[in-house]
């Protein structure tokens, strides 16, 4: 019952910003077309190592009869890792604390904000999670020679599920074979999942840190954030609400009781959570792998005291709650999809149109990038009027996405912001796409130069 509501909480909204690949999530368009060319004569070799290729190899086959990346098939395979995540869950809280504890881990990553909404995107976050699920409920069973190749197969997913050996180690300490045995294993699987590191060790290493030290520099849209750890925590309690509060008791129970499973889901919880702290990028798919522990230590209490189930229970009402109303936005349609159309329809074809990231594809245009701001990145040299008309461009396509955020840091971003105030007054806006009623999602404008 716990998979089908899940399923059906997931389903809605799952077509949201078809047919375009960057309306969601940006990142599936670094993800799903990589995918689909792979099994149309690309090869398996990424040439590409933002992420590792765990999840493209699991998205290629079901792309293999498409005659174009399809978001949608991609975005169900994620859905179906998603779920998988939930009965992980169910599995790992029922081997560290008992029935009430699974049952409880289960309903919260069903539930939690959070994996919801990238339940419905092909990124990597979502089958990180099942990664971790798994790979935790085989360390608290003791079997760490399995839970080896799981913490492979998580870091396959994406690299931070390397954190995972830190469990697996306490757990096994003193066990130094079995040990030993799992962390070889965890190596292998990696680079079963990911072999062309091997390949490119040098292209690898670089572009897996250019992506940490993004995020530990920060991005747009966080100049004016919380510190860092509250930031986190802030976003936590958008993902499962006042559970927070109870998984925060259940991990303090679990440093001072220290069972096997208090050890691994502490010693994870802690380690990653540590980790975050170095970022000033602070993306709410970033504590994914987090939630089955916090579902699972909340549990804790219901298996030790059997009164406090139906009140974890009940605190889960209100992430219910969250998702339902984002569920039911995801039924609109986004107005870059509106301003797509219109644009399709009166802006010349083949006219030059700069454009923001996270806007529609605008097919049958010659189309300017404009790059995305953010903390120590130059300046877009094209994010001036005056260049703009110099080099032949006749529209620029603008949105909320970028531009609101781009302006409350005005003093970070002068020059970007100024580039919004000329549009405003140097050129003609000829279109503007506005959220409410049918339509979700940020503003678009339409400016002719």
């Amino acid at each position: 019952m716990i998979l089908a509501a899940a399923a059906a909480l997931r389903a809605v909204g799952i077509q949201y910003g078809l047919p375009f690949g960057t309306l969601l999530n940006p990142d599936e368009q670094s993800i799903v077309p990589r995918a689909w060319k792979m099994v149309h004569g690309g090869g398996l070799d990424p040439h590409w190592f933002d992420y590792p290729t765990l999840v493209l190899y699991l998205l290629a086959p079901f792309q293999a009869w498409q005659g174009a990346p399809s978001f949608l098939t991609a975005r169900i395979v994620i859905l179906v890792l998603g779920l998988g995540a939930i009965a992980a869950t169910w599995w790992l809280g029922r081997r560290a604390y008992g029935p009430q504890a699974g049952v409880i881990g289960a309903v919260t990553v069903a539930v939690a904000t959070i994996h919801v909404e990238y339940s419905r995107m092909a990124v990597t976050d979502v089958p990180l999670t099942l990664g971790v699920a798994i790979a935790l409920g085989l360390i608290v069973a003791g079997r760490l020679e399995w839970a080896g190749l799981a913490v492979g197969l998580a870091a396959g997913a994406k690299y931070p599920g390397v954190f995972l050996l830190v469990p697996l180690v306490l757990v096994g300490w003193g066990k130094w074979r079995r040990v030993a045995t799992g962390i070889v294993l965890a190596a292998a699987a990696f680079l079963a999942s990911s072999p062309f590191v091997l390949v490119h060790p040098d292209q690898a290493v670089h572009e897996a840190l250019r992506v940490q030290r993004l995020a530990r520099e920060g991005w747009l849209g966080f100049e004016d954030d919380y510190p860092t750890p509250l930031a986190f925590l802030d976003r936590l309690w958008q993902g499962v609400g006042p559970l927070v509060v109870l998984a925060g008791v259940g991990l303090a129970l679990a440093v001072w009781k220290r069972s096997r499973a208090d050890i691994a889901l502490a010693s994870f919880t802690i380690v990653y959570f540590l980790d975050l702290l170095t970022l000033q990028a602070h993306f709410d798919r970033y504590l994914l792998p987090l939630i089955p522990a916090v579902g699972v230590l909340a549990g804790r209490l219901a298996g030790k005291w059997r009164v406090a189930a139906p009140v974890v229970l009940a605190l889960l009402i209100v992430p219910l709650w969250w998702s339902a109303a984002d569920a039911v936005r995801l039924t609109r349609t986004d107005t870059r999809i509106v301003a797509g159309a219109w644009i399709a329809a009166h802006v010349p074809a083949g006219a030059a149109v700069a454009a923001e990231s996270s806007t529609p594809q605008l097919v049958g245009h010659r189309v300017l990038p404009l790059l995305l701001p953010g903390p120590k990145r130059a300046t877009d040299p094209n994010r001036d009027v005056a260049r703009l008309r110099a080099e032949g461009i006749r529209y620029v396509v603008i949105t909320g996405a970028v531009a609101d955020r781009v302006l409350r840091a005005r003093d970070s971003y002068p020059r970007e912001a100024r580039f919004y105030d000329e549009l405003a007054s140097g050129a003609t806006q000829v279109y503007e796409a506005l959220p409410g009623g049918e339509n979700a999602g940020p503003w678009v404008r339409v400016y002719r130069l």
